[in-house]
């Protein structure tokens, strides 16, 4: 089977058949070289990334309706010629090979059609919508619902500037004993260009290639990937050594591991995790990278478990969301609708007002996101206060860098890719009164 064939299928499976890009892609590369495996993820995801924009492009020359896999050639080819280094001739003839090893040669001669009007006018400005929120739709690949919930939110200019932002460095740290000057020699030994992190000082965004899964430091426990944001997220928990804390919805365990360090591999986390294979690969984490002072348990935290009522110091819910802040992440844009924020948004309630009676009176409360949505974040943290009259809005200014200050408002933060060079998380801390007394 062909790269491209490889790539199609991929495709094909997320667009279609609502298979999830990195669990597909990493079945997609089993078995293929490096270099092919890089290929095949770089084409998907560029595809992915830019589809509203392709499929306006291609309706261009095309009219009606095609079948998944023609359709996905088509996209593919024009992924190829319009966002990667491959040469026109390539992209047209490898898309017609394509057609016939999947058994349709009778379409090779519209499939290179389409094909060479293509590569024909792409020196043509492409006509766009009058319309600006339809023309910010097509143009950076956002569903309509999902401009619109931004623009008015933020208004159009705030939108554009966020949907134009392209943060995709691989960010890094050190997990202790090893240490961040250490990393730094390394990365200054190696020749790797960096970039210190502006939230988090612990956070290395690489400006270059690094094959992290082959990389000793990484075999050794030594780094591990992680964003800016979520570190931050871990930072404001406040967590500190002696202290009992829960992650309630731990997987893949790069939080719980941050949690550790922060407390010094001393005092306890609770990682629960819900589904089995999630609570395996959290075990992994833990394990490679030394984590002596948590334990992995299969829980449902929207469950309450009496026994580990007013238990926990601190309580981190990093709850299931839309995941529409982390953009190497284009799938999630097309998967989720307004039915399915509105249901995230209602199981993101459940979950705080369970996870809220773990917290120790005095204690604290720390829930995070990796969306950028009201709903999901503000309107889901205001609503939480106000059920639970027995917590308040705590600060998260000591862990923010002073330009950050003026946006903590409320206990509440929300990251955005255009203005912080990171993934959009939104954090909330909240505080659990303390008991009257008698």
């Amino acid at each position: 089977m062909s790269i491209r064939r490889t790539a199609l299928e991929a495709l094909v499976d997320i667009t279609d058949r609502g298979a999830y890009a990195n669990l597909r892609l990493k079945e997609a590369e089993k078995g293929l070289s490096r270099q092919d495996a890089k290929w095949v993820s770089a084409a998907v995801y560029e595809t992915l990334d830019h589809l509203l924009y392709i499929d306006h492009v291609l309706s261009q020359y095309i009219k009606g309706s095609q079948k998944p896999m023609i359709r996905g050639i088509l996209r593919l080819g024009a992924a190829q010629v319009l966002f990667m280094d491959v040469p026109q001739s390539a992209a047209c003839n490898e898309s017609v090979k394509l057609v016939k090893e999947i058994g349709k040669g009778a379409l090779s001669g519209y499939v290179n059609g389409v094909m060479r009007s293509l590569c024909r006018d792409t020196d043509k400005p492409v006509p766009m919508p009058k319309d600006a929120r339809q023309r910010l739709s097509i143009l950076y690949s956002y569903p309509r619902y999902l401009v619109d919930l931004y623009c008015n939110a933020y208004g159009e200019e705030f939108t554009e500037a966020m949907l134009s932002s392209n943060v995709r460095e691989l960010t890094i740290r050190a997990q202790a004993p090893y240490s961040a000057a250490e990393l730094e020699t390394e990365l200054k030994t190696r020749g790797i260009a960096f970039e210190r992190g502006s939230i988090v000082a612990d956070a290395f965004k690489l400006q270059q290639g690094f094959d992290m899964a082959s990389d000793p430091l990484f075999a050794a426990g030594k780094i591990t990937v992680q964003s800016e944001s979520a570190m931050l997220v871990c930072r404001a928990v406040g967590a500190q050594k002696g202290m009992r804390v829960l992650d309630a919805c731990a997987a893949p365990g790069g939080k719980t591991a941050y949690l550790s360090m922060l407390m010094e591999n001393g005092g306890h986390i609770d990682a629960w995790e819900l589904h089995p294979h999630r609570r395996e690969l959290l075990q992994k984490t833990l394990a490679r990278l030394k984590v002596k002072n948590a334990s992995a348990e299969t829980r449902d935290a929207s469950v309450f478990a009496s026994e580990y009522r007013d238990v926990f110091d601190a309580v981190l819910l990093d709850a299931p969301c839309s995941g529409l802040g982390v953009q190497g992440k284009p799938d999630a844009r097309y998967a989720k609708s307004p039915a399915v924020i509105e249901e995230l948004s209602a199981i993101q309630g459940q979950l705080l007002d369970t996870v809220a009676g773990y917290v120790k009176p005095g204690g604290t409360l720390l829930y995070s996101t990796c969306t950028i949505s009201p709903l999901e974040n503000e309107n889901c943290a205001m609503a939480f206060l106000k059920r639970n009259g027995d917590f308040t809005a705590a600060e998260l200014t000591p862990y923010l860098p002073e330009a950050l200050h003026a946006r903590a408002k409320g206990g509440m933060l929300q990251l955005f890719p255009h203005l912080d060079g990171t993934e959009g998380f939104f954090i909330a801390k909240f505080q659990r009164k303390q008991a009257e007394q008698a």
